[in-house]
This record gives structure tokens, C-alpha cells and sequence, in this order.
């Protein structure tokens, strides 16, 4: 039997996917963890939790991960939870927000929690997003 993880925590199959495919790109790029942690600007403990499944990455570690490995910085969103590729309008205003340089990690997902409430509101009372509902009270 294979080393099956089994999904405790809602997002912890998101994570393990994430770190199984940060190694395997790491690895396609023959780049060992200390050479990569030293070029994205973290330590060699935490990228090997991060490609474990143990901890979850900020967007802007993301970000640096995405330029060191040559890869898409929104697949890297899209495998840790944090994009949903649903729909392109959504994924580019959370990719809008994501790539903000003027906010915090903390205000980033604070406005990702809105606009993902937003949109499942909108889906909830099946009001689509071309039509505005009726503003008057």
C-alpha cells in the first residue's frame, strides 16, 4: 500500500497537492531544497514543510516560488486554494488582489473572504452577476 493521505482537514488535499507539485517541479528544474529555498528568500525548514503538506504558503512565497520555478504564479494560486478557476472574471480579480504590492497578507485575504461571499450569495439566490439586483429600499 502506497502512502495514501487521507483528507482530515478540508484543505489538506489542496496543500498536499500543492507541495507534491512544488517537488516535482523543483525537482524537473534539478534544483535541491536549500538551493530553492535561498532563492525564493525562505528557509530550507520551511519550503520542506510547504512541499509536505504542512504549512500553506503566503501569496507573495507563492509569487517568489512561481519566478523561481519558471511556472504559472496562478496555477501555484489555483493548487493552494486560494484562486478558484471556476470562472476567468473571478480568477482575475483574485489574481488582482493577490499580486496587490500595497496590501497586507491579512487585508489580501480579508478581501478574497468578501468577493468569494459575494459570489456565492449571488450563486445561493441565483441572481447573475450581468443583471443588478433591484437597490431601492
Amino acid at each position: 500500500m502506497g502512502k495514501d493521505k487521507s483528507d482530515k482537514g478540508g484543505n489538506k488535499s489542496v496543500v498536499n497537492s500543492l507541495g507534491d507539485y512544488l517537488k516535482e517541479q523543483r525537482l524537473a528544474a534539478r534544483l535541491s531544497l536549500r538551493q530553492l529555498a535561498d532563492q525564493v528568500g525562505v528557509s530550507n525548514p520551511y519550503l520542506s514543510q510547504i512541499e509536505r503538506g504542512l504549512r500553506k504558503p503566503s501569496a507573495e512565497v507563492l509569487q517568489q516560488l512561481a519566478r523561481a520555478l519558471r511556472v504559472s504564479a496562478e496555477q501555484l494560486y489555483v493548487r493552494a486554494g486560494m484562486v478558484h478557476p471556476d470562472t476567468e472574471q473571478a480568477g482575475s480579480v483574485e489574481l488582482a488582489v493577490l499580486a496587490d504590492t500595497g496590501l497586507t497578507e491579512r487585508q489580501k485575504q480579508s478581501l478574497l473572504d468578501v468577493y468569494a461571499s459575494f459570489l456565492a450569495l449571488n450563486d445561493h439566490l441565483g441572481q447573475s452577476p450581468d443583471k443588478s439586483p433591484d437597490q431601492s429600499s
